[in-house]
């Protein structure tokens, strides 16, 4: 049954079950390959090159996300600001959070290449912002321009899905994935070679960013050139006005107003100010009550817009995948944001090092979204997948939680976990969403779907950096209480002590009054003992919300049926794709 989306409100084509979509084909049975009544599409380089031009999207996204983590610290130090680096990641966050939703909707009007491209091109244009900052100020707008370019981020989900077979969804996803870890490995490796010693004077990130430019100005040109798919159903018959219509402005509204202001309450929280001053209690409080009434909103007025009725009334499998999402993105975020922090502060002052460290979870993680993909294709399953890696998720928090400044060896091992974990929760939740949603909201879904992961980034970072600064908040006790007594030095010097031990400059210690070798061994390992006490605190939140999200995955269910050779939306004319 083909149903004629230009005649049809977007609320009925979200009530249409599986039995009703333009399916045509029989699945198999799930041990065996396709069935002789499911013909077996031949995709030709078109289909492939488009592939290869979203994924490189991601591998230029992947190259600046790691350098806002992996980086920011030494970025922040070069202006001499870091209390705010953690707005680098929270920015882009942020971002593609607010503009997922609109971006996936507005493509189905009136496409996705349009999107794809010209989004991407901020990208590039971000990045040279950066690369010629001249302040923190600049530097942080650098990368909120850069953030705008996320906002195509579902479009690559999308695309990768739905220009292969349904039954070949989790090796599209795996191939998001794999880019994803390239850009990754890219970004750690360059990134490290440029700071090795993570110098704050040191221009490395400038050249870093004008690498970051290029990447972004190639994969916009090749996406140009190479992905040319056929018009949708919903970019004919309405006007631009109508299209325009459509769209969840109130939503949207509601949406970025309240996601920025909870995010900034909360890293106002302890840096600088207290809880009880208004810009922080106020802020977050209009923040929160901003997210009441989106949920108000969308839940009772609006049934069609980014939170779409029809995605959550088809089955449960949406709405469980979108709890799990959330949770991924918090223990993602910490990840990418506090591990490679941590391994600076504690073992490491190579740069280079610090990243090799890092890198592991990505090769890991692509490895095992290939693994993933396969058994999702060959058994046509995913729930048990989603359940195993979401407990060593909780493994690695774990493993994290217990590292002290003495034992290093362990966190050479510690990202082999998460990779694994990484690898297997993406391309198992993803594919679960998309086939549990009406093909004519594939892209509403991957829409909300990456923007409830980069949500539960966004509240994650906000709550990690008020428990971060919380915990560091003791440092001064904390090194006064091992230097102060028996006058090994003066209660006058302990901030010019403090700040020379966490600067690492030896020359500033040196002319300080009384300061030898042993009073520099008992403050570093206060101040180290201060540091492992707070990325504790971070492990231990990471832990208790994928702890949640292993036990809610076990509702899911596996939507057998939908893996088969069905196309939803091919770059090729039908008649090339069945040609024998």
């Amino acid at each position: 049954m083909v149903i004629d989306t230009e005649k049809t409100s977007d609320e009925d084509l979200g009530k249409r079950t599986s039995a009703e979509r333009p399916i045509t084909v029989t699945a198999g049975d799930a041990s065996d390959g396709p069935s002789n009544e499911e013909p077996v599409p031949h995709l030709h380089s078109k289909t492939f090159l488009a592939i290869l031009a979203v994924c490189l999207i991601y591998v230029a996204q992947l190259i600046n996300l790691v350098a806002a983590g992996a980086q920011g610290q030494t970025i922040a130090g070069h202006f001499n600001d870091t209390p705010r680096v953690t707005w680098f990641t929270t920015s882009i966050a942020i971002f593609t959070v607010v503009l997922g939703p609109p971006v996936a909707q507005a493509a189905d009007y009136w496409g996705r290449k349009h999107f794809l491209v010209i989004l991407t091109l901020f990208g590039a244009a971000g990045s040279l912002v950066i690369a010629r900052a001249t302040s923190m100020n600049m530097a942080i707008a650098g990368f909120c321009i850069v953030g705008i370019s996320y906002g195509n981020q579902p479009l690559l989900h999308v695309v990768t899905s739905e220009v292969l077979p349904r039954r070949w969804r989790g090796w599209a996803q795996a191939a998001d994935m794999t880019s994803n870890a390239v850009g990754t490995l890219i970004g750690l490796y360059v990134g490290g070679a440029l700071n090795r010693t993570n110098d704050p004077a040191s221009d490395g990130f400038r050249y870093y960013y004008y690498m970051t430019m290029g990447f972004f100005l190639l994969a916009s040109i090749l996406c140009f050139l190479v992905y040319n798919p056929p018009p949708l159903p919903t970019q004919r018959g309405l006007t631009n006005y109508e299209k325009l219509a459509k769209l969840d402005w109130i939503g949207y509204f509601l949406l970025a107003s309240g996601l920025v202001l909870f995010s900034v309450g909360l890293s106002y929280s302890k840096n600088p100010y207290q809880w009880t001053d208004a810009r922080v209690s106020a802020t977050f409080t209009v923040g929160i009550t901003l997210s009441l009434c989106l949920v108000i909103y969308e839940t009772s007025f609006k049934k069609d817009g980014m939170f779409h009725h029809g995605l959550f009334t088809t089955n449960r499998n949406f709405a469980i995948s979108i709890a799990c999402v959330f949770s991924e993105g918090v223990a993602f975020f910490a990840a990418n944001t506090y591990f490679a922090f941590e391994i600076s502060v504690l073992f490491e002052t190579d740069a280079l090092l610090v990243g090799v460290r890092y890198s592991t979870m990505m090769i890991v993680s692509a490895l095992s979204a290939c693994a993933t993909g396969y058994y999702c294709a060959r058994t046509r399953s995913a729930r048990w997948a989603t359940f195993v890696a979401f407990l060593i998720f909780v493994i690695f928090f774990v493993c994290m939680a217990t590292v002290r400044k003495d034992n290093g060896g362990p966190t050479w091992g510690f990202p082999v976990i998460i990779g694994i974990a990484l690898g297997m929760t993406l391309t198992t939740l993803m594919t679960v969403a998309q086939l549990s949603t009406p093909p004519e909201l594939l892209s509403i879904a991957s829409g909300l779907f990456i923007s409830v992961r980069s949500l539960g980034g966004t509240i994650g970072l906000a709550i990690y950096n008020a428990m971060f600064n919380e915990a560091m908040g003791h440092l001064g006790e904390n090194v006064a209480g091992v230097v102060l007594p028996g006058g090994l030095v003066k209660e006058e010097d302990l901030g010019r002590f403090i700040g020379a031990l966490v600067a690492h400059n030896v020359t500033a210690l040196g002319d300080i009054e009384g300061v030898d070798e042993k009073v520099i061994g008992l403050g570093a390992d206060a101040v180290l003992d201060t540091f492992v006490a707070a990325f504790r605190q971070v492990w231990i939140a990471g832990a208790c919300f994928v702890a949640l999200a292993a036990g809610v995955s076990l509702f899911l269910f596996d939507p057998h049926k939908e893996f088969n050779m069905h196309i939803d939306a091919p770059v090729e004319k039908e008649e090339d794709l069945y040609l024998v």
